[in-house]
């Protein structure tokens, strides 16, 4: 068995893609799972039952912003990699749970990033922190690097921020191996159903499929740099193999609007979006950001990477995977049991 691997979010889309990847390449994975009165573990089912036997995949019963029982936990594991990828991701969401949000996001990132600090006393370990474009916010210059400045517009980006600084910080400070990836948005059919992409693709595919009539979304013209999770785990690989410890935005240097999207997905059922999309103001954030666009060339040019799946190719896989699950759900509602 080769490396070790610590994965926050195991459970999240990000998580499963990286567990499959990192399996791949003969990693013993070690997850961290939130306990809850249901499972939440579906995204990575598959990866469980398929490498069970040769013990490649153990999860554990944990929360970020418990710092104590996280240290233990990474303490005993002893991994060689940790990739902090947990957290309240939703940005929306964030503005009706700050306190919760800033815990998971911006205390958790530095409870890992301590506990990889005191196991770094007796074993070398390399940390991934999870950061996000929306960072950047109301952005200050365009596309975004790693050199622009931040201008946060949510608690969820301040919260990312703080784990930033904090990585940055443990670097110089206490001469440890953690970096940032700054990754724009990053999409899949494993993404959640509560995201605006996967909105779009399980409505579209109800839509078709006779289940839903109308599709409501928020600001249609707010513009994201839009690319496959898939590829973008490669890219977190990939910083943590780098000879030196640094910072990299992850994009694919293209943007479009969420109206754009919408035309793409609707487009391949041959269905016109203008006639199923309605605006809810509920779903406009307090705080807009309009543009996100990337510069990933630091990336590309010393780590080698670039982002491989466009965006019409990843409509296409997300709207054919949930228009299959519109009609797999329209065949259950409409069998009648002998």
């Amino acid at each position: 068995m080769g490396k070790t691997a610590f994965i926050t979010g195991i459970t999240g889309q990000d998580g499963s893609y990286l567990a499959e990847l990192l399996i791949e390449k003969q990693y013993n994975v070690h997850g961290l799972v939130r306990r809850s009165s249901t499972f939440s573990t579906e995204r990575i089912d598959h990866i469980y039952s398929d490498v069970h036997e040769r013990g490649q995949l153990r999860l554990h019963y944990g929360d970020l912003t418990d710092g104590q029982a996280l240290t233990n936990l990474v303490l005993e594991i002893e991994p060689d990699e940790i990739y902090n990828l947990g957290a309240q991701s939703h940005v929306r969401v964030s503005y009706d749970q700050p306190v919760y949000t800033l815990e998971t996001v911006g205390v958790g990132a530095l409870n890992v990033l301590e506990a990889a600090r005191l196991l770094n006393r007796r074993k070398h370990v390399r940390v991934y922190q999870a950061s996000s474009s929306e960072m950047f916010g109301e952005v200050l210059e365009t596309p975004q690097r790693e050199t622009t400045p931040f201008n946060p517009q949510s608690p969820y980006a301040c919260g990312k921020v703080y784990a930033f600084h904090q990585t940055v910080n443990y670097r110089r400070g206490y001469d440890m191996y953690a970096s940032n990836g700054i990754l724009f948005n990053h999409e899949s059919e494993r993404r959640g159903e509560t995201f605006v992409t996967r909105k779009i693709t399980r409505a579209a595919g109800r839509i078709k499929a006779g289940l839903q009539s109308k599709l409501y979304l928020g600001n249609l013209d707010a513009k994201r740099d839009w690319g496959y999770a898939k590829d973008y785990v490669e890219g977190m690989w990939r910083i943590l193999q780098h000879d030196e410890a640094d910072d990299f935005v992850l994009a694919t240097g293209r943007t479009e609007s969420v109206r754009d999207f919408c035309r793409l997905v609707f487009e391949q059922l041959d269905l016109n979006y203008e006639d199923y999309v309605e605006i809810d103001p509920r779903y406009f954030r307090p705080a807009e950001v309009d543009l996100l666009l990337g510069d990933a060339s630091k990336a590309k040019e010393k780590l080698g990477w670039t982002a491989s799946t466009d965006l019409e190719e990843l409509a296409q896989i997300m709207t054919q995977h949930d228009f299959d699950l519109a009609q797999r759900e329209a065949h259950a509602k409409n069998f009648v049991p002998n």
